[in-house]
């Protein structure tokens, strides 16, 4: 009953990815807008979105959804906002958050030379396609390799997760603090407008009792 009638190909679930429809700026309005609706406290709501927000900051991709609802749940924020302030990676963002996080955890675990971004997303691309042929090896007589696989966690992996906490916690409060206030503002005034439409449905019933 939800889905789609016509189903999104595979081209263009990467290209809404890459650059949504509509461009990012209506993007983030309707995750803002989602935000504020959550009927949860805006306390709660503020610490999913600093769950999400931080979750940003490593370098599991495609695990983003998963730990930042587990995270949410462990300090009982909410779940819903965790996973939309996922939105905070994205591939605008995705440059900076790993530039900054593998350079400081290189120099945090005593890297002599730090490694050039274009080498960090080659890095990547690297390893996944190496992980795949040795799942691919299973089932055919070829064999596995691991080097470019070691290389990747020893001189970007270790170093993302490590670097990543510091600017992540430093983002993930930042995005509490700012949220916090914002929501709460939002839900107080939404509250006022619906008792100030309740109290004047109320009194055009009364009225409409008088007249009868």
């Amino acid at each position: 009953m939800f889905k789609r009638r016509t189903p999104r190909s595979y081209f263009q679930v990467v290209t809404d990815f890459v650059y949504p429809r509509g461009g990012w700026t209506r993007a983030a309005r309707y995750v803002g807008h989602r935000l504020h609706r959550l009927p949860d406290p805006a306390y709660k709501i503020s610490r999913g979105i600093a769950c999400g927000v931080f979750v940003c900051f490593t370098p599991f991709f495609g695990l983003h959804f998963l730990m930042s609802a587990a995270l949410a749940w462990l300090i009982r924020g909410n779940v819903v906002a965790a996973l939309l302030a996922t939105f905070f990676g994205n591939p605008l963002t995705f440059p900076f958050i790993a530039g900054i996080s593998v350079e400081l955890g290189q120099f945090m675990l005593g890297y002599d030379e730090p490694l050039p971004l274009p080498r960090i997303f080659g890095a990547f691309s690297n390893a996944s396609v190496e992980m795949w042929q040795n799942v691919h090896a299973i089932f055919t007589p070829e064999p596995t390799h691991w080097e470019r696989l070691g290389d990747f966690v020893v001189q970007v992996l270790l170093p993302y997760t490590v670097g990543g906490l510091i600017p992540g916690l430093i983002a993930a409060g930042i995005s509490y603090a700012a949220s916090r206030p914002l929501i709460g503002a939002y839900q107080k005034a939404r509250i006022h407008r619906m008792k100030k439409n309740f109290a004047k449905r109320r009194v055009k019933a009364d009225a409409a009792l008088k007249a009868d």
